[in-house]
């Protein structure tokens, strides 16, 4: 198992940017694909991004490609999401999440990740 601790989130006006991190202990990092999701009231929890391992395979949610990051430092055991040009409708809260399976199975269900963080609330005035 695998304990993951989002932080970063906050306050911002639309067109500024926030990076996210997400620390991670508990199992070998440097093996693990990870993913960014996001939670906005009384909607179902969208996925972001995800890298794998090697941060050789980057994939994006349509809605954030060409704003957001991903990216990764194993030697922190930490993921990082750069958000820029932040938009209100980016307002949610975002989780990190590990995962074990291949990209091919499900990338952005939710379904295929393992373990998740509590989550950082970011909130983009307009």
């Amino acid at each position: 198992q695998v304990q993951l601790v989002e932080s970063g989130g906050g306050l911002v006006q639309a067109g500024n940017s926030l990076r996210l991190s997400c620390a991670a202990s508990g199992r070998t990092f440097s093996r693990l694909t990870m993913g960014w999701f996001r939670q906005a009231p009384g909607k179902e929890r969208e996925f972001v991004a995800a890298i794998n391992w090697s941060g050789s395979t980057i994939l994006y949610a349509d809605s954030v490609k060409g704003r957001f990051a991903i990216s990764r430092d194993n030697a922190k055991n930490t993921v990082y999401l750069q958000m820029n040009s932040l938009k209100p409708e980016d307002t949610a809260a975002y989780y990190c999440a590990t995962r074990t399976v291949s990209f091919a199975r499900g990338y952005s269900d939710p379904a295929y990740y393992n373990d998740w963080g509590q989550g950082t609330q970011v909130t983009v005035s307009s």
